[in-house]
């Protein structure tokens, strides 16, 4: 297979990128790979964007700019299968911080992962939520998040705590994290919840 060929999958383009020699060969990879994924964005092409939105994270981790992909990761963050939801949320962690006044269209779709049956994807947002929590998502989201403080599941109850501990700090003077609620998770006697404190 030819390295500079477009359309590859994630693991030949990172085999594509170790084999080159110098800095500009790397350049032309990833810059042959990122023109692929925009035009597979704009073509709204539905099969790779799992494996596109893993190369732009990739990318994003070797340190080139991958603007482009922030709101594919927005766009897609909406998809059923926990799969596409976990390299979603990935590539929604990595690419955005706190500051981006795009992160609030995401805040509707937080909530919908945070009242899912799936345990797997709760976590998933509460992790997520935990990450990338601003000032406004903290105010909108503080009772959803209270709520698993007293989750059956200990991880749950472990990411929710940190979660709690990032809004608080976001949101000191408005939110309200019950304080009973956090003294019963400090007593609690399995680690996973006492580890984050």
């Amino acid at each position: 297979m030819n390295p500079f060929s477009s359309g590859t999958r994630l693991r030949d383009m990172i085999r594509a990128i170790r084999a080159c020699k110098t800095a500009a060969e790397e350049r032309v990879v990833v810059r042959k790979e990122c023109a692929f994924v925009r035009a597979s964005v704009s073509d709204h092409d539905n099969d790779y964007r799992h494996s596109n939105l893993a190369k732009l994270i990739f990318i994003h981790m070797l340190g080139y700019p991958t603007h482009f992909g922030k709101m594919e990761c927005l766009k897609l963050i909406a998809t059923p299968g926990f799969p596409e939801k976990r390299i979603r949320y990935l590539g929604l962690m990595l690419l955005l911080d706190e500051r981006q006044e795009v992160l609030m269209l995401f805040t509707n779709s937080l909530k919908q992962d945070l009242n899912h049956t799936n345990q797997y994807i709760v976590g998933l947002a509460l992790c997520a939520l935990g990450n990338i929590c601003s000032a406004e998502m903290a105010r909108d989201l503080a009772p959803k998040v209270e709520r698993f403080l007293q989750f059956r599941d200990p991880n749950i109850r472990k990411k929710a705590a940190l979660c709690s501990i990032r809004i608080v700090k976001k949101q000191s003077s408005s939110v309200q994290i019950s304080v009973t609620l956090m003294k019963r998770l400090l007593n609690f006697s399995g680690r996973n919840a006492q580890s984050c404190w």
